[in-house]
């Protein structure tokens, strides 16, 4: 009885460190991951797929549900953090972390309301899960995983919220409450050739 996270592959701007315009695609890396999870995750009887709606994360999906032939279902709950017009510039040149503030940048998200709308998501993909017959695949981005993990699942003893959530990684939860957490942003399915890349960002 488990639902299992995942984050999209990589993409070029996760690579160059820029906050990402809604519309970034998947680069060739990242798509190569896809495939990756996606063999990966044909062995678990996933039974539906809910995604985001921002196409780096569609692209992962249609990857993965070609693979375990399971139907796709979107919502923009599971859309990353809105950063607004700091969309499409440099993280290192901005001179301030904007992962970490707490307001909203014009014409974004504020942390509060992310929050709340990562809260929707979750409570979203529990009642999916309930009506289904095998585990619930949730094609998502890395600080909606993050603050998942941080803020609905129980952590049992040596396990902790990761620094950064790694592209095609793997969070698998308990349906139950307190939901603990299985796994955490586990990425043994991408070998040397395709492994997550230091310099992404954990936002993307």
């Amino acid at each position: 009885m488990s639902i299992i996270f995942i984050r999209h592959g990589e993409t070029p701007l996760n690579v160059a460190r820029t906050l990402q315009p809604a519309d970034t695609p998947l680069s060739v890396n990242g798509l190569a991951q896809a495939h990756s999870v996606a063999a990966r995750l044909a062995a678990l009887g996933i039974a539906r797929i809910v995604s985001s709606d921002l196409p780096r994360a569609l692209q992962t999906t249609e990857v993965i549900a070609a693979a375990t032939g399971a139907a796709i279902e979107t919502t923009a709950l599971l859309q990353e953090r809105n950063f607004g017009d700091l969309r499409g510039r440099l993280y290192d040149e901005l001179g301030f972390d904007p992962l970490a503030m707490e307001g909203a940048p014009p014409g974004g998200e504020s942390v509060q309301a992310f929050h709340a709308r990562v809260a929707l998501a979750f409570a979203h993909a529990l009642r999916l899960r309930a009506g289904l017959s095998g585990p619930l695949a949730v094609v998502t981005h890395g600080l909606v995983i993050r603050a998942i993990i941080e803020r609905h699942l129980a952590l049992a003893p040596g396990q902790a919220v990761p620094a950064q959530v790694r592209n095609t990684s793997l969070t698998i939860v308990a349906v139950q409450p307190p939901h603990a957490a299985e796994l955490i942003d586990c990425t043994n399915h991408l070998g040397p050739t395709l492994g997550h890349d230091g310099r992404s960002l954990s936002g993307g």
